[in-house]
């Protein structure tokens, strides 16, 4: 059963898995600007330069919402890791484990400095960038993602501690990710949901060897209610937090504008104020098992940033 916090009916970057299926999230990988060659490159550099302009802020409103909830111990139990899925390039490991805001990554990789290096170059420059930046209370996380040589990237720095460049919803986990699963106790996901489904969910908790939340920042946009189904069959409540809701990035065009208007309408909320006014805006979903809810109302670990 999908619980969700204001009783209404009813990623992200665009990120790309292929093919999608039956049950993923419908509508916005047709409407919504691609931006395919920045996702796979051997390192950020390019991802950054192309966000910057748009305002890109999910994993900015993602540190806080995660810090939040690691503080309620979820990943106490055994060791517990975090997996990030549609992971990219670390970003939120990133921002999770260092003394970084997402501003200060822009100015990193959009640096003449950044510019004038080699791959090779920049992998070493971060690789210290990070380590003297590192927070006493890092936790483990693991990276998937479709893209191999993003996840490869964030692994070289040290951003990921093991990383897995598959596709869930093309392909069944290799032997490596199911190991992984097993240890994990929190899954987030800041980009990509409309390209996801059951496919990619149901074996990772069918591994896992405990509970586990699960965290995922939606765009307005599209319906989160299949996965929150697969969720549902491993005993996990799904509470979609009202408000606040938060900005993603600018619209790149008035196509984009008149679809995110039009699907948020749809999908029965209401577009004043945030896509009218030129941005695409996410919605906080959070899957736990019924006695988390209580002890960890859903109102406390989403705040406004």
């Amino acid at each position: 059963m999908t619980v969700q916090t204001s009783g209404e009916t009813g990623n992200d970057h665009e990120k790309r898995a292929g093919d999608r299926p039956d049950d993923a999230m419908p509508g916005a990988q047709e409407s919504m600007t691609p931006f395919d060659e920045i996702y796979d490159r051997p390192d950020p550099r390019a991802f950054f330069r192309a966000f910057q302009p748009l305002g890109y802020r999910t994993p900015h409103h993602a540190q806080g919402f995660h810090r939040r909830l690691l503080a309620t111990g979820v990943c106490a139990t055994g060791g517990g890791a975090v997996l990030d899925i549609c992971c990219s390039y670390g970003i939120n490991a990133a921002l999770l484990n260092h003394d970084l805001t997402l501003d200060a990554l822009y100015a990193h990789y959009t640096s003449s400095r950044a510019s004038a290096m080699t791959t090779s170059e920049l992998i070493a420059w971060d690789r210290e960038f990070y380590r003297s930046r590192r927070r006493p209370d890092a936790v483990r996380v693991f990276g998937l993602d479709a893209a191999p040589n993003a996840v490869a990237y964030a692994r070289e720095v040290g951003l990921l501690d093991e990383g897995f460049g598959e596709n869930l919803e093309v392909a069944a986990p290799s032997a490596a990710l199911l190991r992984a699963a097993r240890r994990t106790r929190l899954i987030t996901v800041t980009g990509g949901a409309s390209f996801l489904s059951s496919r990619t969910f149901r074996p990772l908790l069918e591994s896992a060897d405990a509970p586990v939340w699960v965290a995922a920042l939606v765009l307005r946009t599209g319906s989160y209610r299949p996965i929150a189904q697969c969720l549902d069959s491993f005993g996990l409540v799904t509470e979609k937090a009202a408000s606040p809701t938060f900005v993603q990035r600018r619209f790149t065009s008035d196509e984009e504008r008149q679809f995110a208007v039009a699907a948020v309408t749809a999908a029965g909320e209401d577009p004043r104020g945030k896509e009218t006014d030129g941005h695409f805006h996410t919605a906080v979903h959070l899957s736990r098992p019924a006695q988390d809810t209580v002890s960890y109302p859903v109102s406390g670990l989403v705040q406004p940033v």
